[in-house]
C-alpha cells in the first residue's frame, strides 16, 4: 500500500521517509495535496504509471463513431468540393 508524505515532511525528515522506504513502504510525495513523484524500495517494479489527467485527448479507439455513407472516389469527393465553392487543385 503507497503512504502519501507531503514534501515539507520529506523536508523536514527526509532520513524518517528514506528509512520508511528502506523497511519496504513505497511512499508518494505530495505538493499541495497533489502528487509530485513516489519513492520506491530498490528493487521493487513499479506498476504502470497512472497520472491524474488523460494522456489521450481523443479517448479510446475502439468507441469511434462509424458513419453509414457511401464510398466515395477521390474524383467524386474532387466533385463534391467544387459544388461547394471551395478551391480544390
Amino acid at each position: 500500500m503507497t503512504q502519501s508524505v507531503p514534501i515539507r515532511e520529506l523536508n523536514q525528515d527526509t532520513a524518517g521517509v528514506i528509512a520508511r522506504v528502506e523497511a519496504g513502504e513505497t511512499i508518494t510525495i505530495t505538493r499541495n495535496g497533489r502528487p509530485v513523484a513516489t519513492l520506491y524500495p530498490q528493487g521493487v517494479q513499479p506498476g504502470p504509471a497512472t497520472y491524474p489527467f488523460r494522456t489521450d485527448p481523443m479517448g479510446p479507439l475502439d468507441d469511434l463513431p462509424t458513419f453509414d455513407g457511401p464510398d466515395l472516389s477521390d474524383d467524386e469527393i474532387d466533385s463534391t468540393l467544387r459544388g461547394m465553392g471551395g478551391d480544390v487543385d
